[in-house]
């Protein structure tokens, strides 16, 4: 079996998926020594059956809903089971591009680590590893069993932030991983995959009314978490939050948008699926034009 890259999304992310795809196999050396697998929540209707029903996070309860932005997250968790519980996969969130060759991260001695990952930044970094990235070991994430582990949200038997954060995981499985494999919005000459993570400046998604339920624990804001839910409450779960904006790294939108380039170029995308994503509001509606302004991206290195 080779080893894959795995990566989970729902519609509201499938370009963002697509073009992902494509620049794991575009960074390859040899692209056919790896799979790339999408695995779309649509697929898995488990998720969709619980529409509607309160879940346990961050201590509270929240209302699970297939068209959140992230509703993929739970399936980061699928790859073991997909392989078989055997051999290696990388799984990622849909708005990672790889730079470097992922066989270079899917070849790593994990020195008896069940899973390779980072650790998130800012205050939460301190008790949340970044799931978005991990290499896996599958063989020894036996104990993954997401739809039984997704009910468990809904049992009040697990803390969906605690499952995302890894906080569940044995003592000891956890390995880090560098930065530069989950570079969070940065692009630098070490990026090795780049992670469009921060959702309000998705470049793909400039100027799109906000579609995506933000987190309730603002650190470092007093009663952050009162005022958010507060927020919902009187104005719906997007009320107030406006618009996506540009991305302040242009080299970022760049790329983005030089690789959806390529995949129009190649009829990986067409002009129909650009046209309708736009129609959904997934695709900011002056992608064409800014992929005629797009100038070509350099070869890739491998």
């Amino acid at each position: 079996m080779k080893p894959c890259v795995f990566i989970h999304t729902n519609e509201k992310q499938i370009l963002g998926a697509i073009v992902s795809e494509y620049s794991m196999r575009r960074a390859a050396k040899d692209p056919d020594a790896f799979d790339v697998r999408l695995i779309e929540t649509r697929d898995h209707a488990f998720l969709a059956a619980h529409e509607g029903q309160s879940y346990l996070r961050d201590g509270g309860s929240r209302t699970w809903k297939m068209d959140d932005l992230q509703s993929f997250t739970p399936l980061r968790f699928m790859p073991p089971e997909l392989m078989g519980y055997a051999g290696h996969a990388v799984v990622i969130d849909p708005d990672i591009f790889a730079v470097a060759d992922p066989m270079d991260l899917l070849t790593r001695d994990m020195q008896g680590h069940a899973i390779l990952c980072r650790r998130r930044s800012g205050a939460k970094g301190r008790s949340c590893f970044a799931s978005s990235v991990m290499l896996l070991d599958c063989a020894k994430l036996k104990h993954w069993h997401v739809e039984a582990n997704f009910q468990e949200l809904f049992d009040r038997k697990r803390d969906y932030a605690d499952w995302i954060c890894l906080r569940l995981e044995p003592e000891g499985s956890i390995g880090s991983l560098e930065n530069e494999w989950n570079d969070f919005d940065r692009l630098t000459p070490r990026t090795k995959m780049l992670h469009n993570t921060r959702r309000w400046t998705q470049p793909w998604k400039t100027g799109l009314p906000v579609d995506f339920v933000p987190g309730e624990k603002l650190y470092g804001i007093p009663f952050g978490g009162a005022l958010m839910r507060l927020r919902r409450q009187l104005f719906g779960e997007h009320g107030l939050l406006g618009r996506y904006v540009r991305h302040p790294d242009r080299n970022q939108e760049r790329f983005f948008f030089g690789l959806l380039r390529e995949c129009v170029e190649k009829k990986i995308v067409t002009e129909d699926m650009l046209r309708a994503e736009m129609r959904q509001n997934h695709i900011r509606h002056d992608a064409f034009e800014v992929l005629e302004k797009t100038p070509a991206l350099a070869a890739s290195p491998a």
